[in-house]
């Protein structure tokens, strides 16, 4: 698929020589639409997402994340996307503003860009008003939509999240996913 945003070709990944979680994996994602992988524990999902992220180095095949091979310039890769992992990465003794303009610095973001990404995206996010509290007095719910705000503050081409409603109640999913819908309307760009 030529206009691919991901594309995957016979991707391989073994572990200690014998699990082999991806076996020959091909597939190609069109920009512009929300994608999930559904399958059972020890499927290769997080595995998946772990080589297109960079953080895992694949055995075989070739990966290509918004044009870039993940292999030969990860560090290119990961300045075009966002990464929600399975629990919430955010730090508790930091407020909610100083977590999201700290990714944006790492990002690349001058201060006063950091500082102003964070507010807009922590008012989309539905946290500016907790936004200057310590993290640690957020709810299990808050610290998943901060760390999603903080996986936005670089304006990511790609946004990868692993289980993202996983450990929230109903109410908390159902606002994820409300959320997640808005920011792959056609004609309208989250953050």
């Amino acid at each position: 698929m030529d206009d691919a945003i991901i594309e995957v070709e016979g991707l391989v990944k073994v572990f200690k020589g014998e699990v082999r979680a991806l076996d020959g994996l091909s597939l190609a994602v069109a920009p512009g639409g929300i994608y999930g992988l559904l399958g059972p524990n020890g499927a290769g999902k997080t595995t998946l997402i772990r080589v297109l992220t960079t953080l895992l180095q694949p055995d075989e095949g070739t990966a290509r994340v918004a044009g870039v091979d993940v292999r030969h310039n990860p560090a290119e890769v990961r300045a075009r996307i966002g990464l929600a992992g399975q629990s919430a990465a955010v730090d508790e003794v930091l407020t909610g503003r100083e977590n999201v303009e700290m990714v944006g610095r790492l990002y690349g973001l001058s201060r006063g860009q950091a500082r102003r990404r964070a507010i807009e995206v922590l008012e989309r996010i539905r946290l500016l008003e907790a936004a200057d509290r310590q993290v640690k007095t957020y709810s299990g719910g808050m610290r998943r939509r901060l760390d999603l705000a903080a996986c936005l503050v670089g304006r990511p081409r790609v946004l990868f999240l692993d289980e993202p409603t996983a450990g929230l109640d109903p109410v908390s999913r159902r606002d994820l996913w409300e959320l997640s819908a808005s920011w792959s309307t056609p004609g309208r760009r989250c953050c």
